[in-house]
């Protein structure tokens, strides 16, 4: 490839993540270009023609593989238990890979990929979008600059009022779907919580199934002992009569808290597109955070602070680099692993009663740990 050669991508899926996240950003992002989409979904397939003239469209990933020369990038956003079977398929074929989160079901499958990726010398990255949030970004901003002390507790939630059932994988209890909230929301708050605060070293959870004919875990929560001291505590849930704030963090010197999620993911559900000289990621400024001590935001306390606009666009551009040889992978598959070491304990804590401690120095080649030690102690 030249410089100057748009980077060729293959998408594969094309229900919430593929249409709503990974086709407009990488329609967004300089230096790459939508070849081809995989659905076999005849109503995805019309919609990808409307909103994407030009664009290939295949039934079937494995009518992509012959065609590798012609590609630079696989994007998989297929649902969850066919994402190591589909990056390993791509790897083989010649093909960096993007995979959305969870990048595997258990760490072992995504270390493996890891080694398989690193063999073949080719990029393997995951869609973790949350790094790039408003919220997160301005608040990593302000544990940079020193603005909470030294940082004690971490508070994160990603709740919902979803009451009534969807349907579909993402609520089946079958194991081989992946699905529920602790793979599925959990996947973010936990690779936030690990990027901020470094690796864990023991988790406790609660995991529960409270909806009427729901079969996945939708109301989970997870505490996390990093080994720098911090304390997380992470919820996750669709049955959330009243939210939480979005971000709780307490610190030695002062404390930020901030209500609402990130508008980017509900501005790309509308139909905005990332462009140049269009305003992105911003949100008015009666819903920036407040950092002080002593009183709670809800009564006044603390000052207003400026939430950085979000940037999923950065993720791709990110990537667009990685692949030219100028920048690093945004998230590594290794990242990936130690969050699945984590979800993987949260689940054996929640079914179990008890903690897990982890090693935090685990080698990102060796596959995870069975002989973690269990400590029957009420938390993390």
């Amino acid at each position: 490839m030249t410089a100057n050669t748009p980077l060729r991508v293959g998408l594969v899926g094309y229900g919430l993540a593929g249409s709503v996240f990974h086709a407009p950003l990488v329609s967004a992002t300089d230096g790459l270009v939508l070849d081809t989409v995989v659905t076999s979904n005849e109503e995805r397939q019309s919609q990808i023609r409307a909103e994407y003239p030009g664009v290939r469209v295949a039934a079937s990933p494995d009518e992509l593989w012959p065609r590798a020369d012609e590609l630079d990038l696989i994007v998989i956003a297929s649902p969850n238990k066919t994402h190591v079977p589909l990056a390993r398929a791509a790897l083989e074929a010649g093909l960096p890979v993007v995979v959305d989160k969870p990048l595997a079901g258990t760490a072992a499958e995504a270390r493996e990929l890891a080694a398989l990726a690193e063999e073949r010398g080719l990029l393997l990255s995951v869609f973790q979008n949350r790094r790039w949030d408003n919220d997160f970004l301005t608040l990593a901003g302000l544990i940079e600059d020193g603005e909470l002390g030294e940082v004690q507790r971490f508070e994160s939630r990603f709740e919902r009022w979803r009451p009534q059932l969807k349907g579909g994988w993402r609520e089946s209890g079958a194991p081989e779907e992946i699905g529920g909230l602790l793979y599925d929301l959990g996947s973010h708050v936990v690779d936030q919580a690990l990027a901020l605060f470094g690796p864990a070293v023991r988790v406790y959870a609660e995991s529960d199934v409270r909806r009427p004919g729901a079969a996945a875990d939708d109301d989970t929560f997870i505490a996390i002992t990093h080994a720098g001291g911090v304390r997380s505590h992470l919820y996750v849930s669709a049955t959330t009569a009243q939210l939480g704030p979005r971000f709780r963090v307490l610190g030695s010197k002062a404390g930020y808290v901030k209500y609402g999620l990130d508008p980017q993911e509900a501005a790309l559900r509308e139909g905005a597109r990332p462009a140049a000289g269009v305003s992105w990621g911003e949100e008015p400024e009666e819903l920036w955070g407040r950092i002080g001590s002593g009183e709670s935001p809800q009564t006044g306390g603390g000052d207003p602070v400026r939430t950085l606009p979000g940037d999923y666009p950065a993720y791709y551009a990110a990537v667009t680099a990685a692949l030219r040889g100028e920048g690093g992978n945004p998230v590594t598959a290794t990242q990936a692993a130690a969050a699945l070491d984590v979800l993987e304990s949260a689940r054996r804590s929640a079914r179990e009663g008890v903690s897990v401690t982890l090693d935090p120095h685990h080698d990102a080649h060796d596959s995870a740990r069975d002989d973690a030690r269990d400590d029957k102690e009420p938390h993390a």
